[in-house]
């Protein structure tokens, strides 16, 4: 059983996890760069761990660091959070060779899903949608050439490996193909050391749908329904929403059948998301994110599951505490990401003092954040500081809800999205469910 759990990240997520830990009575250590000394996640774990200086690479990103630190406080666990090295295989074979429990699934499982193509090829043999394309690895310009007669065009080339929108090229015509697929190849091998590739059919229109689902060791698995998470900007959410009202009840049942079907075909453990494109000929599977996500807390509001109390349950190895049929979805819940930028500035990302402070508070009213009066928010890492989420009886509520709670939010000191997520929830295409990706 987990006693001791270090959390190897910081901001909102660290804040979280301590949070449900100090429930379950499991003492909390906290890890940070010189530049989170005084952060808040720091103040709230039970002990608290410099790794090293301001940058990533030689903190939150320093495995050696981190197991270091794991060693010297005796940590039973690790918590990943999300990002840094959350989905990180070699973090995880590396815990498991130190004995540390690891809050997640399977290195196998991590592996699997990890690599875009094995991932495809196992959900293919599952049954589950995938987009139209190659099942396997692209070699060759002669191979691209073959599956392009029979996708299409356009079609998108992508990097096995990637991530971010990098080793991604859209093909639009026959000239094209050569030098994209060489550039794939080129920046997948780049940035992530692996040249494959492969090819998807390229859809320009489509909903982000995502359906949260928790497997156990023990083969079971459950769904908690879905997220449309369609408002994005350079691959970005900005507001989660659940449910997606965009589905009708048959697709939906089809759509959680497929998610529950794609977990227990790679022997998932841990919560996880599997994210799929909603198009109005059906959906697709599109990834699996093998960790808690930033949106977790969509479905944490609507459902009532503490996601990362069943992640640590399972991180013990116990059997699911929950059923399908106990899972009970009432209302629609927003959630809007709060991010210390400069909309005008092109989203520029910004750093400051927080100069006055007042977050929301009210009946279905939830705020995960990591700011305090006279916090100095660093400029090295991803500059989410809160989110803010809220409960209607349905969508429209929802909304009208969520824009009296980012009125009545104060964040100053520096430029936040507060106004701009405003403008989006006025927006009339918005409120009218007129939305994709």
């Amino acid at each position: 059983m987990i006693k001791r759990l270090l959390i190897a990240n910081r901001g909102e997520i660290a804040v979280r996890i301590i949070r449900t830990c100090r429930m379950m009575n499991i003492t909390t250590i906290a890890i940070y760069s010189e530049a989170d000394r005084n952060s808040l996640h720091v103040q709230l774990a039970d002990e608290a761990i410099c790794i090293g200086p301001n940058q990533s690479a030689e903190s939150y990103l320093d495995i050696d660091r981190i197991l270091e630190a794991c060693n010297m406080s005796k940590a039973d666990a690790i918590h990943p959070g999300y990002g840094f090295l959350s989905e990180s295989t070699t973090f995880r074979q590396r815990v498991d060779e130190e004995n540390i429990i690891f809050v997640g699934p399977s290195f196998k499982t991590m592996d699997l899903m990890g690599d875009k193509i094995k991932a495809r090829e196992t959900m293919y043999q599952a049954n589950v949608p995938i987009i139209p394309g190659s099942i396997g690895e692209v070699k060759t310009v002669e191979e691209a050439r073959e599956t392009a007669e029979k996708v299409g065009f356009p079609f998108v080339i992508k990097a096995a490996s990637g991530g971010g929108g990098k080793g991604i090229r859209i093909v639009h015509e026959a000239s094209e193909l050569e030098k994209n697929f060489k550039e794939a190849q080129s920046e997948g091998e780049k940035y992530f050391g692996d040249k494959r590739v492969y090819i998807e059919t390229f859809i320009d229109k489509a909903r982000h749908v995502e359906v949260q689902v928790l497997g156990s060791r023990h083969g079971e698995a459950i769904h908690l329904g879905e997220r449309d998470c369609s408002i994005q900007r350079k691959n970005q959410k900005l507001i989660e929403e659940a449910p997606c009202t965009a589905l009708d009840s048959k697709t939906r049942a089809s759509l959680h059948a497929d998610a529950v079907k794609a977990a227990k075909a790679c022997n998932y453990e841990s919560a996880g998301t599997i994210e799929f494109l909603l198009t109005d000929n059906g959906y697709y599977f599109l990834e699996m994110n093998t960790r808690i996500q930033v949106e977790h807390t969509v479905t944490e509001l609507l459902t009532g599951v503490d996601l990362i109390k069943q992640q640590i349950l399972m991180a013990n190895g116990e059997h699911l505490s929950l059923k399908q049929e106990d899972i009970k979805f009432e209302g629609h819940v927003i959630e809007c990401r709060i991010n210390a930028e400069n909309p005008e500035k092109q989203f520029r990302p910004a750093a400051g003092k927080v100069l006055a402070l007042h977050l929301p508070n009210g009946f279905n009213t939830r705020v995960d954040s990591m700011l305090y009066d006279g916090y100095m928010i660093p400029p090295y890492y991803d500059s989410l500081v809160a989110k803010i989420l809220v409960k209607g009886t349905d969508r429209l509520e929802a909304i009208e809800k969520m824009k009296g709670t980012l009125e009545e939010t104060v964040i100053d000191g520096f430029p936040t999205t507060l106004d701009f997520l405003y403008r989006v929830l006025s927006y009339e295409p918005y409120i009218n469910n007129d939305i994709t990706i």
